[in-house]
């Protein structure tokens, strides 16, 4: 089955105002129009209404970092001291509720694959996530494989690494929701993506994009991947 490939750009807590209004227009002017992928950016929350000022009439989607599961209440600040696959799952069943495309993000620790429990743990989180979710539902998500010890760090799994957890959950999805929809459903690789390594990234069957962290704060670096190559030499 043929999935768009998405490319998604999060800023985490980079930038100022200004600074994200000028990304977002280089971003506009390179990749604005490109075809045969999606584009998506997430700045800082307090940037959101700037940006999308900026690439209104482009093909660029706009997203968020985060968001709470209640409507409204007394959350000041909204700052938990840990995240748990319940409010993942929380989390997921309010952004369906808005109607908005949900990014879940699973993976492991460098303990947990040291421990070669890679494949349990990741198992367990798309079951938590996805939790009272229909199959419709679930085909409206994206996935992202996020292993820990790959996020910031510069070390970025191996195309054959990746590619064995995609399949893996894309297997999981078969059984969560149906063949269709496994099959329709995007997974994301993010960990340290940048241009040198999103070509082999992307040759593999079962990566349908990139989360992309330090490297989409860079226009030019964030471009290249956009653009990747599908048939690298």
């Amino acid at each position: 089955m043929n999935r768009t490939p998405l490319i998604a750009g999060n800023w985490k807590m980079h930038g100022t105002r200004d600074e994200a209004v000028a990304l977002a227009r280089a971003l506009a002017e390179t990749v604005g129009r490109v075809t045969g992928r999606e584009v998506a950016i997430a700045p800082p929350f307090t940037a959101l209404e700037p940006v999308a000022r900026e690439i209104a009439g482009t093909q660029i989607r706009l997203g968020a970092q985060n968001v709470h599961w209640e409507p409204k209440g007394a959350y000041t600040g909204e700052i938990a001291v840990a995240e748990t696959d319940e409010t993942v799952n929380r989390r997921l069943h309010a952004v369906l509720g808005a109607e908005l495309v949900p990014i879940v993000c699973v993976g492991e620790t460098l303990a947990e694959r040291d421990a070669d429990a890679t494949a349990a743990i990741v198992e367990r989180q798309v079951a938590s996530a996805f939790a009272g979710a229909s199959s419709a539902q679930i085909a409206r998500c994206v996935i992202a494989y996020e292993p820990v010890w790959a996020i910031g760090t510069g070390v970025t799994a191996t195309p054959g690494q990746a590619q064995e957890v995609h399949h893996a959950i894309r297997r999981q999805l078969v059984g969560l929701a149906s063949d269709t929809t496994a099959g329709r459903i995007r997974i994301l690789y993010g960990g340290s993506v940048k241009a040198a390594n999103i070509d082999t990234l992307m040759a593999e069957p079962d990566i349908d994009g990139a989360l992309v962290g330090g490297a989409s704060l860079d226009p030019a670096e964030f471009t290249r991947i956009v653009r990747y190559e599908e048939k690298p030499q």
